[in-house]
């Protein structure tokens, strides 16, 4: 064997063994730092996936049959939130469901029924006749920073607790479903994702839920899209309520928008952001009151907004039919307009 080859298996032989005076070049205290950040980020990552991945599922759909074409079957990933068999998932992973399935980190699959769908937020939750079972925790998505480490996961085709990373890359945006409804108030992050990924949990690093993911834009390199998990809590508890979410409806898209300190002062508001309208149906009710685009929404009954949850929280309690006073800033003026919202369409 030539003196070299052999040489330098010896090193890397010698480098097997657990010898730090065997170091090839010494490591700096940057380095030794750098390193430790790096086994806290992964330490960090592997204990959500063993606190959360138990409560992850692959949820399986028999879809109905189309046009008397073959039954398609549809797969995607959901998040069982309590103990007693509830899954939080996606309205387009059910919808259309002849059959509903869910398949635990263990290999168990029980059969699963629907009990309710939101398509306004693609949220749906199913149920599976179970107890005791590993749940994860919805968190506050409303503390969420620009940067933030998530954690998406999944159970897409039963490959069992697929796990990426990522970071919070921007708050309040919008999207259109594949129905061609206007998704609001989402969170977008930079955890990759696969379309059997839509159901799963978004968890932060203390394992805690806070989006369920929705959408990953094709072609495009880390973009998805998850629905903030205060959203979820209050669909889960209309949904498990009612078996639908009733909202009054306005016929607006809007969003969350920071204002400046002295225009909060100058109006003497009481929160330091407002609720945008980005576009308004005319033949609404707010259209129809004479809410325009670019006006911004301050407060509702005399009641602060500040973020679309806070409308949509306010209008599934408030009377289908009874006239609210909305009051908006257009330009330098404060205005108070009434609107007589009406429920919206299922």
């Amino acid at each position: 064997m030539d003196a070299q080859v052999q040489s330098s298996l010896q090193w890397i032989n010698g480098m097997m063994d657990d010898s730090p005076d065997e170091a090839c070049c010494d490591i700096s205290a940057s380095d030794t730092q750098d390193m430790e950040l790096l086994d806290a980020y992964s330490r960090a990552v592997i204990k959500v996936a063993d606190t959360v991945g138990p409560a992850v599922v692959s949820v399986s759909v028999g879809k109905k049959k189309m046009n008397n074409r073959p039954e398609i079957p549809g797969a995607g990933s959901g998040v069982l939130i309590t103990p007693d068999g509830y899954v939080l998932t996606n309205d387009h992973v059910v919808h259309n469901a002849k059959q509903l399935n869910a398949t635990l980190m263990d290999g168990t699959s029980l059969p699963g029924v629907l009990v309710g769908t939101d398509p306004a937020t693609d949220l749906a939750v199913i149920r599976v006749e179970a107890s005791s079972l590993p749940c994860a925790t919805l968190g506050k998505s409303s503390i969420l920073k620009v940067g933030q480490l998530v954690i998406a996961m999944g159970n897409p085709f039963g490959f069992q607790s697929t796990v990426s990373t990522g970071v919070v890359s921007a708050m309040g945006r919008t999207l259109r479903s594949r129905e061609g409804r206007l998704i609001e108030n989402i969170i977008q992050h930079t955890a990759p994702l696969n379309p059997g990924n839509s159901g799963g949990p978004l968890v932060d690093s203390a394992g805690h839920v806070i989006g369920i993911n929705t959408a990953i834009i094709a072609m495009a390199q880390g973009i998805g899209f998850s629905i903030p998990s205060n959203t979820a809590k209050w669909v889960v508890s209309q949904l498990l309520t009612y078996g639908r979410v009733k909202r009054g409806f306005l016929g607006i898209a809007a969003r969350e928008r920071p204002l400046g300190r002295r225009v909060v002062r100058f109006h003497n508001l009481e929160k330091e952001a407002v609720v945008e309208v980005i576009s308004v149906d005319q033949n609404g009710p707010a259209g129809l009151a004479g809410i325009r685009v670019g006006d911004l929404i301050v407060s509702v009954n005399g009641d602060s907004v500040s973020s679309v949850d806070d409308l949509h929280q306010f209008f599934s309690k408030w009377p289908i039919g009874k006239t609210v006073p909305i009051t908006i800033l257009r330009g330098q003026k404060k205005r108070k307009i009434p609107v007589v919202p009406k429920e919206a369409k299922k």
